[in-house]
C-alpha cells in the first residue's frame, strides 16, 4: 500500500510550510511594527522666538535617509525661508534658514523616510516676534496656514498605508496560527497511527 507514503509527503510538506511562514512573519513583523517617530524639533512646535534661528533640526527615533528627507519652511509672507537642501546626519535632519526672513508665524512641513523605509510626515508652526511687536499680522498667519493643509494631507496618506500593513499582519497572524495547529494535529494523527 502506497497510501501512507502519500500522507507522509503531505504531512512533511505541511511541516515545512508552517516554519517557513513563521520565519517570514518573524522577519517582516518587527519592521512593520517599529514605527519611526519624530522625537524632537528645534525650534519646538508653537515656540515664540525673539529672532529666526539659523536652522531647523528634526530628530527621529531611527536613522533617516538623505535621498528621502524633505523639509519645507514657509515664512509668514508665504515664501520659502530655507537656504539650501536638508542635510541628514544619522537620526537628525537639518535645514538652514534665511535669517533675513520677516517676523511672524513660520510653518515647518516635513516628510522623511527612515533607513528601514518607514515614512514620517507632518507639520508644525513657530512664531518669530518682530522687534517691539507681540503678535504676527493676520495676513501672515493665513499665508503660513496654507502649506500646512498640504502636509496634513500627506501625513494622512502615510498613515493609511501604515494601516494596510497593520491589517495584513493582523490577518496573517491568525492564519499562521491555524496552519500551525493543523500541522500539529496532522503530526499527532500520524504518530497515533504509526504505533
Amino acid at each position: 500500500m502506497k497510501v501512507p507514503d502519500r500522507r507522509a509527503a503531505r504531512t512533511a510538506a505541511r511541516t515545512l510550510v508552517v516554519p517557513a511562514a513563521l520565519a517570514v512573519l518573524a522577519v517582516t513583523a518587527p519592521q512593520a511594527a517599529a514605527h519611526t517617530e519624530l522625537d524632537t524639533s528645534s525650534p519646538d512646535a508653537n515656540a515664540t522666538l525673539a529672532g529666526l534661528p539659523p536652522r531647523v533640526t528634526l530628530t527621529s527615533s531611527d536613522a533617516m535617509t538623505q535621498k528621502y528627507a524633505k523639509i519645507a519652511v514657509t515664512a509668514p509672507d508665504g515664501k520659502p525661508a530655507a537656504t539650501g537642501e536638508p542635510q541628514v546626519s544619522g537620526k537628525a535632519v537639518t535645514l538652514a534658514l534665511d535669517t533675513g526672513s520677516p517676523a511672524g508665524r513660520y510653518t515647518v512641513g516635513y516628510r522623511v523616510v527612515s533607513a528601514d523605509g518607514h515614512p514620517v510626515s507632518g507639520s508644525y508652526t513657530f512664531t518669530v516676534q518682530a522687534t517691539g511687536s507681540s503678535s504676527p499680522s493676520p495676513r501672515s498667519t493665513e499665508a503660513a496656514n496654507a502649506p500646512a493643509r498640504e502636509t496634513e494631507a500627506d501625513a494622512a496618506a502615510g498613515e493609511s498605508s501604515d494601516a494596510g500593513v497593520t491589517m495584513l499582519i493582523g490577518a496573517g497572524v491568525p492564519a499562521l496560527a491555524v496552519a500551525a495547529a493543523g500541522g500539529y494535529v496532522a503530526r499527532r494523527k500520524r504518530a497515533g497511527h504509526g504505533h
